[in-house]
């Protein structure tokens, strides 16, 4: 099946809440990475994929197998952000999405996750069609 590229996005808001930050203010680094899920599962939503449905109904996973945030600027609480989920890659059995939070319209943080898709048993399986055609 090869690899194919695509240019697909999804943006949400956040606002960031006291309980996000850390000692000094700032928002605590593994929340981005909650914020990345976040848009991801909208991802799925705004596509017509119910990713809760994937697992309950048809025992289809994406867990994460890579991961990598880079963090430009700091967030503090209550900053109004945006955070975008573009999926980048979908090759035979994984996805690879990218990440940009922006505050005042300025990148702020990027990232990236991959994810293969396994199913009840844990098992490596290709990439479903349905997905494939939901993201194209």
């Amino acid at each position: 099946m090869g690899q194919e590229k695509t240019m697909r996005e999804h943006t949400i808001e956040v606002r960031t809440r006291y309980a996000e930050t850390d000692q000094m203010g700032v928002v605590y680094y593994a929340n981005y990475l909650v914020w990345f899920e976040i848009v991801r599962t909208e991802f799925f939503r705004a596509s017509g994929l119910d990713y809760n449905e994937l697992e309950r109904k048809e025992k289809i996973y994406l867990p994460v197998v890579e991961a990598y945030c880079r963090y430009k600027a700091p967030l503090k609480y209550d900053d109004l952000v945006t955070v975008t989920a573009k999926l980048t890659k979908i090759e035979a059995s994984r996805i690879t999405f990218e990440y940009y939070i922006k505050k005042d319209g300025k990148i702020k943080t990027t990232g990236m996750t991959k994810h293969v898709f396994v199913n009840g048993k844990g098992k490596t399986i290709q990439v479903p069609q349905k997905v494939r055609v939901a993201f194209k």
